[in-house]
């Protein structure tokens, strides 16, 4: 009896350390799970296809649509604009996405200076890179990957704001994603259904 007993003890301690050992690495290395899931969501995912999605950003502050010129980026764009149809990139397990002009076939890009320019394919620059944030206005933004707090704005005339002269806050680097005209996707109609009053009778009966 005193061997069983010590068996199930030992069992217990080994299951209570297996649970209790990842804890006691975290902090006896002093690692933040929270900056070890951010590190994580910018790994690259070599294993899954790359989403491709195509929708326009319509900017909160010229009311026009984001366009890519080949170098030239601004945001005058009307609804259904053919520089204005965007193909967006996403190759990783978080929100690092990469935005392509569908017509010109040029990056969506800022440069070290905070200039918001176009480029080539062919370039595989850590300055096509951005960061899409969902904020809670419902609004979307995108920061620069690789100038973490510098993100994409414009200002009431469609032009282009550097990245150092932008703030989170700013409706200039708040956009909404639209679909192309005739690529929104089916919606399926609701239909409202009626009980007959018979029927309430007897659910009213069934109750009691």
């Amino acid at each position: 009896m005193r061997s069983f007993l010590s068996t199930v003890a030992l069992l217990c301690f080994q299951a209570l350390f297996a649970v209790c050992h990842p804890l006691q690495v975290f902090g006896r290395d002093g690692m933040n799970f929270s900056v070890h899931v951010e590190n994580q969501t910018r790994v690259r995912d070599a294993m899954s296809r790359r989403q491709h999605r195509v929708y326009q950003l319509y900017s909160r502050t010229s009311g026009k649509h984001v366009q890519v010129l080949g170098r030239r980026i601004s945001a005058r764009g009307d609804d259904g604009d053919k520089y204005a149809q965007l193909i967006v990139e996403a190759d990783t397990f978080g929100s690092q996405v990469r935005i392509r002009g569908k017509e010109t076939n040029y990056y969506l890009c800022m440069n070290r200076r905070g200039k918001l320019v176009g480029k080539k394919p062919s370039t595989r620059s850590a300055d096509c890179v951005f960061v899409e944030m969902v904020l809670e206005n419902n609004y979307t933004a995108l920061m620069s990957a690789r100038y973490a707090g510098w993100y994409v704005g414009f200002t009431k005339r469609g032009r282009p704001r550097r990245g150092p002269h932008t703030l989170l806050n700013q409706q200039e680097v708040h956009f909404m994603k639209r679909f192309p005209p005739g690529e929104q996707p089916e919606l399926q109609t609701f239909q409202f259904t009626t009980i007959p009053k018979k029927s309430r009778r007897m659910q009213a009966a069934d109750t009691r």
